[in-house]
């Protein structure tokens, strides 16, 4: 066993930021899978990513542990920090499944470098090791192309491969390109990664991110990682599998924020990126982020979450920081009246105000909270005894014209 020699790039921001290491999935590059999420971040940090040995750089020989890996990755951020001239190797890190797992080993290892962590659809301890054996056997015999569909199917959430094909094909080039060894080492060294009873020992603020629809490191490998260290939080995102990084690059940007926020002792709070008034959710410490993206998505569907998501704009993004922990976590996520309650509410304020652009969005959130539309009329004619008659006839042609586009796409 020897430490690998680790290769990787720059991805965004430059060196007069804070410094943030990112990790891969096995079978694929930084570039692939990181480079959208970066992007996001590359004004508040200097994203540098690692690749995994063979993947991008050549054939490789020689086994190494996830500790060897980790050391190798060290090896690799305390070059990209010298060449940075800083003046201690300290460093913010984020990775997915294998990088999360590298994640957990740099923490153990070295302590006073990690100053906060994300990791994202991993474990501390991931599979069995007789699956990990017999894959790296499968691979040794019939090269990567082996894995690419096995990987189609359990690396992205339904759907995913059909909204972003060149995402997916870019990530499922680089595992059919990557070198078999170098590929069935990962494979050997996951066989015996097992570091689930020392998390306790981890300090720095880590938060640990689940994709719902994850078979390969489910939500419960995630939440152990978050329950098992000193300071750790659970982020579940619902439309994601196993590359986070890729398939929900705003959620996985904003969570990075936020826990890098706690690492300077900042409230934690969640992190945003909705331009249309609904709230987007990130990550926090005290479950508004968890309830306010299960209550966004059942009150206004999983579609327009999608749609508002892509729409990030770093300009809102502190509003809407506001909205969601407050809106959709704090007080739509409480007990306190039932969702049918909260949309007549919700319906009679925002006609009374005349904010017709949400009041169209909330006619479609109360049909799906189980009103009917001869219940939301009478919640309309209410209102107008108490705001007056305008409102009520401008509200009824709001709602009108919802029913119309809901018939019409029916």
């Amino acid at each position: 066993m020897t430490v690998p020699r680790i290769t990787g790039v720059e991805l965004a921001g430059h060196a007069g930021l804070p410094l943030l290491v990112v990790g891969p999935s096995l079978g694929t590059s930084a570039v692939a899978l990181w480079s959208a999420a970066a992007k996001e971040l590359g004004a508040d940090f200097h994203v540098i990513g690692w690749d995994l040995p063979g993947h991008v750089d050549g054939p490789v020989r020689g086994g190494f542990t996830i500790a060897e890996l980790a050391e190798g990755v060290l090896a690799f951020a305390s070059g990209a920090a010298e060449a940075r001239e800083d003046e201690a190797l300290r460093f913010a890190y984020a990775g997915d499944s294998v990088g999360g797992a590298v994640g957990l080993q740099l923490m153990l290892d070295a302590p006073d470098a990690v100053t906060a962590a994300v990791l994202l659809c991993t474990g501390a301890q991931i599979g069995d090791t007789e699956m990990w054996r017999e894959r790296a056997a499968t691979v040794r015999a019939s090269g990567t192309p082996v894995m690419v569909t096995g990987s189609a199917q359990r690396w992205f959430a339904p759907g995913f491969l059909e909204r972003e094909p060149s995402i997916g094909a870019a990530l499922l080039h680089v595992l059919q390109g990557a070198d078999a060894e170098g590929y069935a080492q990962v494979c050997d060294a996951l066989a015996v990664f097992d570091v689930r009873d020392r998390l306790g020992e981890i300090a720095v603020p880590v938060l640990a991110v689940a994709g719902a629809h994850d078979v390969a490191t489910p939500v419960a490998k995630l939440e152990e990682i978050a329950n098992g260290v000193r300071n750790g939080d659970l982020l579940v995102l619902p439309d994601v599998a196993h590359l986070a990084p890729a398939e929900a690059p705003a959620d996985v940007s904003s969570a990075i924020r936020a826990v890098w926020g706690r690492s300077r002792g900042e409230e934690p709070h969640p992190t945003a990126q909705i331009g249309d008034g609904d709230g987007a959710v990130g990550a926090d410490g005290d479950g508004a982020y968890t309830r306010g993206m299960e209550v966004r998505r059942a009150v206004l569907g999983d579609a327009h979450v999608d749609r508002a998501t892509a729409s990030a704009d770093p300009l809102t993004r502190p509003f809407q920081e506001l909205i969601t922990r407050y809106a959709w976590g704090d007080v739509w996520g409480r007990d306190g009246l039932d969702r049918r309650s909260r949309s007549m509410i919700t319906l009679a304020l925002l006609a009374a105000l005349g904010h017709e652009k949400e009041l169209a969005m909330h006619v479609r959130a109360a049909l799906r909270n189980g009103l009917t539309r001869e219940e939301i009329a009478e919640v309309l004619l209410h209102t107008g005894v108490y705001a007056g008659v305008p409102v009520t006839n401008a509200a009824l042609g709001v709602m009108q014209g919802v029913f119309a586009e809901l018939d019409q796409d029916s």
